[in-house]
């Protein structure tokens, strides 16, 4: 009874409401101008991620861009607004400078770091090629921030790869034999044009850009092939050279292998992009890796049997560091897929150490090593590739997707750093 008088009140107060021409609804005018510019920082908030990565960015030490920078010219962005907007995209997951350029435009966040400037994708673009060595500083000077924080500790550290497609068509690639075929197409093509030439006197009207374009090709076509050869590989791309068709589950990739080296609490502590095809070389190089990020070595090293390298395995030991690493056989009796493996004389002959190092591995503690290796790398990678788009480089060349992957991995420990702050208050 109580409910059916409620609702009837109700409807009788919206209906003198109606009749005395009171809307029910907020004002709503689209087209109204704000006599004052509302504060961008206060609309987001302090707490927002783009607050952070302008309060982060103002501490660091951004003098080497500042030195590579040209005085030739107008004056231009400063080094600052440009390496916000770069951490704040890949963060977020924008990895196209086109869209953010566009974003630049309509998202608080980025017009929060962007102060009201709009610069282009030709920008954004030319920053990142002009600043690989300072771009590599700053993801060491955010490395240090968070080990001020007691994070990225080197305790343990797990070690992995993964095949990341280049920024070309795996299908337009070239073997020799193309190659070669497509100089003697090249070399007869000139020759016609030039005999055509010789009979009418004059080259022909509008064609005078082909022989530059056929003469630029033929120049191009020996260095595809010294690099081909330098490479060991069958196929080559002519739209990024310095690709390489790499094994992944699945098949082959064309692209690059980018490996990390990351911490007890998803910090990443050394990274680096690479074009060999297999992971056992990678061992010795990314433990430098860490140690030239933190200053120290780990006292463990964690990694999956791709890595193992008997010499490898020496060196570290050798350092002191605790390698947790099986060879092939022993990866898969450790996840129980075959029965444990014995090793007879001529085995032992041909790899010493290899017995020992089996019965180490054997040992329960180090079995709970190499079980927690999947939960410490494995989501990182997941991150990067499915939330923060990086399944496919934007840039071509091993120096510019280097660069890439070195903005990828300092704007992840940006956000870790983010989300220990906000717990924290």
């Amino acid at each position: 009874m109580c409910v059916r008088v409620c609702v009837k009140t109700r409807n009788a107060s919206a209906r003198e409401s109606a009749r005395a021409g009171v809307s029910r609804y907020v004002e709503y005018n689209p087209d109204q101008a704000l006599l004052l510019p509302s504060s961008v920082r206060d609309e987001l908030g302090e707490q927002h991620l783009a607050v952070f990565v302008h309060e982060m960015v103002e501490r660091l030490d951004l003098r080497k861009f500042e030195a590579e920078a040209s005085h030739v010219g107008r004056p231009g962005y400063p080094p600052q607004l440009l390496l916000k907007v770069w951490l704040y995209a890949y963060a977020t997951g924008v990895t196209s400078s086109r869209r953010i350029e566009q974003r630049i435009r309509e998202d608080l966040g980025f017009r929060l770091l962007a102060a009201g400037w709009k610069p282009d994708h030709w920008t954004l673009n030319e920053f990142r090629r002009c600043h690989p060595k300072s771009l590599n500083d700053v993801f060491t000077q955010v490395l240090e921030a968070a080990r001020g924080m007691g994070m990225a500790q080197l305790g343990r550290v797990a070690i992995d790869s993964t095949r990341i497609a280049a920024n070309a068509s795996p299908d337009r690639s070239s073997s020799r034999e193309a190659l070669r075929r497509e100089r003697a197409k090249l070399r007869q093509r000139i020759r016609r044009w030039q005999k055509q030439c010789d009979e009418d006197a004059e080259p022909p009207s509008g064609s005078s850009a082909m022989p530059a374009e056929w003469q630029q090709r033929l120049e191009q076509i020996p260095r595809q092939l010294e690099e081909l050869s330098k490479s060991g590989q069958k196929r080559s791309s002519p739209t990024d050279p310095e690709s390489r068709y790499l094994r992944r589950r699945g098949g082959f990739c064309l692209g690059y292998a980018a490996e990390l080296a990351v911490s007890d609490d998803h910090m990443i502590v050394g990274q680096r992009v690479h074009q060999e095809p297999v992971d056992c070389g990678g061992l010795v190089a990314m433990t430098d890796a860490v140690q030239r990020e933190c200053g120290q070595l780990p006292s463990k090293v964690l990694a999956d049997c791709g890595y193992y390298s008997t010499p490898a395995l020496q060196t570290l030991r050798e350092r002191g560091i605790d390698v947790i690493v099986p060879d092939i056989y022993l990866a898969r009796e450790m996840d129980g897929l075959t029965e444990p493996v014995q090793m007879n004389r001529r085995q032992r002959r041909r790899s010493p150490g290899l017995q020992e190092h089996r019965q180490r591995m054997r040992d329960p503690a180090a079995r709970a090593d190499y079980a927690r290796r999947k939960a410490v790398v494995e989501p990182v990678f997941g991150v990067l590739k499915q939330q923060r788009n990086l399944r496919q480089f934007r840039c071509r060349g091993l120096q510019a997707v280097a660069t890439e992957w070195t903005l990828a991995t300092t704007a992840f420990n940006l956000t870790r750093i983010f989300a220990r702050s906000s717990s924290i208050r």
